[in-house]
């Protein structure tokens, strides 16, 4: 005789159960909120939790400079540039970035950065191929890449300076040169104050910088390439060209575009060394914000600084682009 049969206490017991895998809002699981035991989070998951809770805190200070020094004043400046003087919405700042002036500026801007960004590259690339052929961890090493930490943030009121009093009207080179060799610098005009005269500038502290973000691509050559390349009798002009050089030009591009933001939005130098005139986009920044002679362009100064933050942007854009390129190829 069959135990289980219709109406049995055990099948009474069971009749409102709920079926195999699924939770009522009562009980554990997915439905109710917590674990499917009904008991409380272990010790091991909460102290898993709080880890990751206290690792996160390091990024907080980041982003929080993040937002106060990048963040808000971009959004500042965009809603600026929108702006009128009567606080309304309107894009007449945005069409006076056409006026011939700001396009004059914009334009020696671009080629002040690009030439500074070229000679640069070019020079801090031969000075950082240089340090990789020496003795690694020799002297030389050292001293060039610690002297290249400092002189790639020497920059603004020193720096101008440094050049006013080395190759000004009075400099020592240029009294040195004038006085014991004959030779005037400025017979052609003092070209030290203006556009010629921040190329040069500016080429002081690219190189080194270039120095400083280039040094690791070239670390990341590795010298059985090269041992390859002469194995399979291959000139060193051939592995320049098929192996070394495909590896290292994204870097080298990347970097050149780096040293072309440096320059595009340096300011503090320019500032000091230029004094009659405002050649380049940050001066007509500056004269905008700060002119006692033409008021209320306040707005257009900001829309001419979203003109430089689209450039950058783009800039730095297309230098992460070769960076993840550089990194899959010599990481």
């Amino acid at each position: 005789m069959s135990t289980d049969v219709e109406g049995s206490p055990e099948r009474a017991s069971n009749a409102g159960a709920t079926p195999p895998g699924v939770r009522g809002p009562l009980g554990g699981g997915p439905l109710s909120g917590r674990p499917l035991s009904g008991r409380p989070l272990s010790r091991g998951t909460l102290r898993r939790s709080l880890k990751r809770g206290r690792s996160l805190l390091g990024v907080v200070p980041f982003f929080a400079f993040v937002t106060v020094f990048l963040a808000i004043p971009t959004l500042v400046v965009a809603v600026g540039a929108v702006t009128g003087d009567d606080g309304r919405p309107t894009l007449a700042n945005l069409a006076a970035l056409t006026n011939g002036y700001i396009v004059d500026a914009f334009t020696r801007s671009i080629l002040l950065s690009a030439v500074t960004a070229v000679l640069g590259a070019v020079l801090g690339a031969l000075l950082a191929y240089v340090l990789v052929t020496a003795k690694e961890g020799g002297l030389l090493r050292r001293v060039v890449t610690a002297a290249s930490g400092v002189l790639a943030q020497f920059g603004g009121v020193t720096l101008a300076f440094a050049f006013i009093a080395t190759l000004g009207l009075s400099g020592f080179v240029t009294v040195f040169l004038r006085d014991s060799l004959g030779i005037d610098i400025y017979s052609h005009g003092v070209w030290l104050f203006e556009l010629p005269g921040l190329v040069l500038v500016y080429t002081y502290f690219q190189v080194p910088l270039m120095v400083i973000v280039f040094l690791p691509a070239l670390d990341g050559i590795r010298p059985q390439w090269r041992e390859a390349t002469e194995s399979l009798g291959g000139s060193t002009w051939q592995y320049w060209r098929r192996v070394a050089g495909p590896l290292l030009a994204p870097a080298f591009l990347g970097s050149t575009l780096l040293l072309f933001a440096n320059a595009f939005s340096a300011y503090a130098t320019a500032a000091a060394l230029v004094s009659q005139g405002s050649p380049i986009v940050p001066l007509q920044i500056r004269s905008a914000l700060t002119s006692e002679v033409v008021l209320g362009q306040q707005n257009l100064g900001k829309a001419m600084a979203l003109g430089m933050v689209v450039v950058v942007a783009v800039v730095m854009s297309l230098y992460a682009l070769l960076q993840r390129r550089t990194a899959r190829w010599l990481g």
